[in-house]
């Protein structure tokens, strides 16, 4: 699809709105929506593509959600730096494989993934504290490995993996929530960049769609930051708010998958 109807350019425009929402209220689940958006909504025929043009968006919308985060002083740029360099490393690898997977497979096994990582945090405990966390010789190894691990995943289902990346950096140092909101969207950045490179290297990516997702991110993440300032004063309240926007989007795929729903 290069030529854009008018109702999927504002298909794809309110989509691109919601995903920014999405990025700029929980620090992810960008791609989350942004894959069955492009896919049901939208109308893109392969997953494939979706899964390019989803990685164009979601890097672009990532990157200017989080100046906002930096200003506010939510960025650990040293644990960001660490996690996205070797999360950079698994997601060439991760975004190769998932080439090699049929499109109906990797979406149902995405949205299974979705559901497991939800549990996960559900079952934490959010403190509500605002300790500074900070890199370190006991924090550092996990870090990096569950950076790696993530970027894999990113790259694997072609996604920006802010829904993966928030509560591997949690588990890892244990920041609070507006911590690791912030300080992942500069892994969903990189991540973004690395798996929307190699689409685009094989022709997966539908530029025309990315840019109008684009440009209908821009507000959305304004809102959605908004949004995520007011609900941080509220204890474990982002934390329910992402886990039920997973499961939802996760329980919507896995219907489509197994033909539930038309």
């Amino acid at each position: 699809m290069t030529d854009l109807t008018l109702l999927q350019t504002l298909l794809g425009a309110a989509s691109g709105s919601l995903v920014g929402f999405t990025l700029g209220l929980v620090g992810g689940g960008g791609s989350i929506l942004a894959v069955p958006l492009l896919v049901y909504l939208v109308g893109v025929p392969s997953a494939h593509v979706a899964i390019g043009t989803s990685a164009v968006a979601v890097a672009a919308n990532a990157a200017a959600s989080v100046i906002g985060h930096a200003r506010r002083g939510n960025v650990r740029w040293p644990c960001a730096g660490a996690f996205a360099t070797a999360g950079v490393v698994g997601a060439f690898g991760g975004s190769a494989l998932g080439r090699s997977v049929d499109g109906k497979s990797l979406l149902a096994a995405f949205a299974v993934l979705m559901i497991v990582v939800a549990g996960l945090m559900l079952a934490r405990r959010d403190s509500g504290a605002t300790t500074v966390v900070r890199l370190n010789r006991q924090n550092a190894p996990a870090v990096v490995g569950t950076g790696f691990a993530v970027g894999a995943m990113s790259g694997f289902f072609g996604i920006g993996g802010g829904f993966l990346i928030v509560p591997g950096l949690v588990f890892a140092t244990g920041m609070p929530m507006l911590q690791a909101i912030g300080t992942s969207l500069v892994a969903v950045t990189a991540f973004g960049v690395t798996t929307a490179g190699t689409y685009a290297a094989a022709g997966l990516v539908d530029w025309p769609l990315a840019a109008v997702f684009v440009g209908g991110g821009v507000l959305g993440s304004t809102l959605g930051a908004r949004a995520g300032r007011a609900l941080s004063v509220r204890r474990g309240a982002l934390t329910r708010v992402f886990a039920g926007l997973i499961v939802v989007v996760a329980g919507y795929m896995l219907a489509r998958s197994f033909g539930v729903i038309g």
